[in-house]
């Protein structure tokens, strides 16, 4: 029987009424600082994922064993960023409301504080791990608070001190390395500390909010991205650092900042792949332990 042409993510077709784990794309750069293109991420995150196999020998696991459902693209108002969040908010609200996992594809990392947002109302006692290149702790930028270098302060206004988890940044302005050692617990360049992060979280079995901004990478394994940092963490440290988070009690998470046009070769985007893969993965497992 023939079916409409819908394309999902790689093993990411089970019926929503299954689905524990639910993938929701929010294509919106108009933001961006430096290079444009992020938009255009989740799309070919989704086309180019049919080279990968669904099968990961890092995990001993395979997506054909997950009950996952993608829901495409969602229309975003590219002229205003708080309709944008608005819409991601309400439809990530939506997916929890369900009792499913929102799992976020981005876009810029604005797209986050609307997810971010959600998760909040249903979790007040919530925390973000925060996996970056860039503090993004600025209180504006260009006269805007809205802007993805000021989505973990937008986040803050909306947690308080002491909620916000940061791993790998390596660049920012002075006053936000200043305000995360008054506010947020900054962990500069690598993972160290994460472990210690994870433990207590863990115990205290604290929801978490996991966004990973993917420039946390070397640009030497993903150069395809808008605001590129020299000094990142590798693929397979990204990967452990992962597995390690997905022990605890994650509610969302989101995975953003692929801009396919900038890297011709097409290793950013098969580099995004398999880190989405990994991570729905391990994700799984904590949600079936």
């Amino acid at each position: 029987m023939l079916k409409p042409n819908i394309e999902t993510f790689i093993g990411c077709d089970a019926d929503y009424s299954d689905a524990r784990i639910v993938l929701y794309g929010a294509p919106f750069d108009s933001t961006t600082s430096f290079r444009p293109g992020a938009r255009f991420g989740p799309s070919a995150m989704r086309h180019e994922s049919f080279g990968l196999e669904t099968y990961s020998p890092y995990q001993d696991a395979d997506l054909t064993d997950c009950a996952v459902f993608d829901s495409g693209d969602m229309e975003l108002c590219f002229g205003s960023a708080q309709a944008a969040l608005n819409d991601i908010e309400a439809r990530a609200a939506e997916i929890l409301q369900d009792g499913k996992f929102p799992l976020l594809l981005g876009g810029e990392h604005l797209v986050t504080l609307g997810a971010v947002r959600a998760a909040a109302k249903k979790h007040p006692d919530l925390h973000i791990i925060h996996f970056d290149a860039h503090a993004d702790l600025r209180d504006n930028y260009l006269g805007t608070g809205l802007s993805h270098a000021c989505v973990l302060r937008r986040c803050h206004d909306l947690l308080g001190d002491g909620r916000i988890h940061q791993f790998c940044i390596r660049s920012g302005e002075r006053e936000e390395f200043q305000f995360a050692k008054a506010h947020t617990t900054l962990h500069p360049f690598g993972f160290d500390g994460l472990e210690q992060t994870v433990e207590t979280l863990g115990k205290r079995k604290i929801p978490v909010y996991f966004t990973i901004d993917l420039d946390c990478l070397d640009p030497s394994a993903f150069p395809g991205t808008g605001t590129p940092e020299a000094g990142g963490v590798t693929f397979l440290e990204l990967l452990r650092a992962i597995r390690m988070v997905c022990t605890v009690n994650i509610i969302g998470a989101d995975v953003n900042e692929l801009a396919p046009s900038l890297d011709a070769s097409g290793i950013s985007t098969a580099t995004a792949c398999k880190v989405l893969r990994e991570l729905i993965l391990a994700l799984y497992k904590q949600n079936h332990s």
